[in-house]
C-alpha cells in the first residue's frame, strides 16, 4: 500500500483488533510444541471439538458482543457491539444475510466490499475491524461505528447547519485523500457521493460503500459503464464508456465539491438523456474539438444544439464563496475529457489548500447527532451496497451504504 500525504494512520485501537493476525490454535503443547489431543488416550482419539477453521471463526466471534439492532434491510442486518475485552471500544457489526439468487456463495457486492475493505486501510476509508460467519451461515463485517450520519444530511439541511469554506475545504481534503489511496492501490469506488461520505465521532469523514468497487490494474480489460450514481457520473460512462481510469471518480468528487458549495446538487437529471443534456448545457458539449475520439463511443448522444465549454468566469459567479484557487481545482475535475481531467495525486498538489481560509480542525467541524441520524441510518438501511434500485428523489443506480450512524 501507498503511504499517503497529509494523512495520519489508523489508531493503535483498530490495530489492537486485527482480524486477519492468525491466533494460536491450541495452548494444549507437548515438551517438543506438538498440540496435544484433549481427553484420555488422546493419542488414539481425534478431538471432538471443532475442525481448525471453524474454531478459528469461533474465536473471533466471541471477541464481540453483540448489542441492540439498529436497522434492518433486505440486505443485511446492523446492530451496536463492542469488544468483550474493551466495552469502550464500540462497533458496528453488519450481518449479510443469504440472498436466494446466491444460494451457493455470497453476493457479488458483499465480496467486493469484504474485499476492498480488507485491502485499504486508511484514516479516510471506512475500517473493515474483523469477520466471521453465524451459525445461519451468514456473513458478519465488524466495522467502525460512525454516529454522525454523512455528509448528505449536512448539506441538505440549511435551515439549522450553517457551514464555510474552511470547512468545505476540510471535507473535501478528506475525500480527496481517500480517492487518492484507492488509486495509488490501483482501485476505483465507482459510487462517490455525499451519503456515502460517513462521520466518524471525533468528525473525520469516511469513504464507505464499496459494493461497486473494483481494480483497475488492467488497463486492457473491459469494464461496465452501468455504475456510478446518475447524478454524480461522468459524460465517459453516460456515452457507454468500457475502458475507462480514475478519471471517473475524480468527476464525482467535483460533483460533491459543487455540491457542498451550493447546498444542492449540481447536475440532478431525471434520466440519462437529461443527465447529459445538462452536462451540455452546463460544462459544455463533448465534440471531437475538445475530446478527440468521444464520437466512437456507441452510446455517444448530445443534444443538436451545441454548447460551448464553460469558462471558469462562468464557474465565479455560482462556485466563487471557495475563491478563485477553489474555482480552477474544481473546473479541473470537471473537465469533459477524461485523458485530461485532474487526478486524485495532483489534487492534493492544487494551490487552492495552502490559501487561506485553512480548513477548518475535524474536531470543529459542523455536525449531525441523535433521532434524525438515527432516522437516516434507518432508511439507508433498506438497500443493499452496489444495488442498482429505486430512488426518484435521488436518482437511479444507486449503491446504497448501510449507514452505521444511529448510535454512538
Amino acid at each position: 500500500m501507498g503511504a499517503s500525504p497529509l494523512v495520519a494512520y489508523p489508531t493503535d485501537a483498530l490495530r489492537q483488533h486485527d482480524p486477519f493476525k492468525r491466533q494460536p490454535l491450541s495452548t494444549n503443547t507437548s515438551a517438543n510444541g506438538t498440540p496435544l489431543l484433549p481427553g484420555p488416550g488422546r493419542a488414539q482419539q481425534a478431538p471432538k471439538s471443532l475442525d481448525n477453521l471453524e474454531q478459528m471463526n469461533e474465536d473471533e466471534k466471541r471477541k464481540y458482543v453483540k448489542g441492540k439492532k439498529l436497522g434492518e434491510g433486505t440486505y443485511a442486518n446492523v446492530y451496536l457491539g463492542h469488544s468483550r475485552s474493551d466495552p469502550t471500544f464500540k462497533v458496528a457489526i453488519k450481518k449479510i444475510k443469504v440472498q436466494k439468487e446466491y444460494q451457493d456463495g455470497l453476493p457479488p457486492d458483499a465480496v467486493r466490499e469484504l474485499k476492498y475493505l480488507k485491502e485499504l486501510h486508511h484514516p479516510n476509508i471506512i475500517s473493515l475491524i474483523s469477520v466471521f460467519s453465524s451459525k445461519d451461515q451468514n456473513l458478519n463485517l465488524v466495522l467502525e461505528l460512525l454516529p454522525l450520519g454523512d455528509l448528505e444530511m449536512l448539506i441538505r439541511d440549511v435551515e439549522r447547519v450553517s457551514y464555510g469554506a474552511a470547512d468545505i475545504k476540510a471535507w473535501m481534503g478528506m475525500l480527496t485523500r481517500a480517492v487518492w489511496f484507492c488509486h495509488d492501490n490501483f482501485v476505483l469506488h465507482r459510487d462517490i457521493k455525499p451519503n456515502n461520505l460517513l462521520i466518524a465521532a471525533d468528525g473525520e469523514v469516511k469513504l464507505a460503500d464499496f459494493g461497486l468497487a473494483r481494480s483497475f490494474a488492467d488497463p486492457g480489460h473491459k469494464m461496465t459503464s452501468n455504475v456510478i450514481t446518475r447524478w454524480y457520473r461522468p459524460p465517459e460512462l453516460l456515452f457507454g464508456a468500457r475502458h475507462y481510469s480514475g478519471a471517473v471518480d475524480i468527476w464525482s468528487v467535483g460533483m460533491v465539491f459543487a455540491e457542498l458549495i451550493i447546498r444542492n446538487p449540481y447536475l440532478p437529471g431525471n434520466t440519462e438523456v437529461e443527465q447529459i443534456s445538462l452536462i451540455c448545457r452546463q460544462i459544455g458539449t463533448p465534440t471531437e474539438e475538445n475530446w478527440p475520439g468521444v464520437t466512437q463511443l456507441k452510446e455517444y448522444t448530445v443534444p443538436s444544439q451545441v454548447f460551448p465549454v464553460q469558462k471558469k468566469d462562468a464557474y465565479m459567479a455560482r462556485f466563487g464563496s471557495v475563491g478563485v484557487e477553489g474555482v480552477d481545482l474544481l473546473a479541473k475535475t470537471l473537465i469533459l475529457n477524461p485523458k485530461n481531467r485532474i487526478t486524485a495525486r495532483q489534487m492534493l498538489e492544487h494551490k487552492w489548500w495552502h490559501m487561506d481560509p485553512k480548513p477548518t480542525r475535524k474536531e470543529d467541524l459542523p455536525r449531525k447527532s441523535g433521532s434524525e441520524a438515527d432516522e437516516k441510518a434507518a432508511n439507508d438501511l433498506k438497500r443493499r451496497a452496489g444495488q442498482v434500485g429505486e430512488e426518484p428523489d435521488r436518482g437511479s443506480r444507486v449503491a446504497r451504504k448501510l449507514d452505521f450512524g444511529a448510535a454512538r
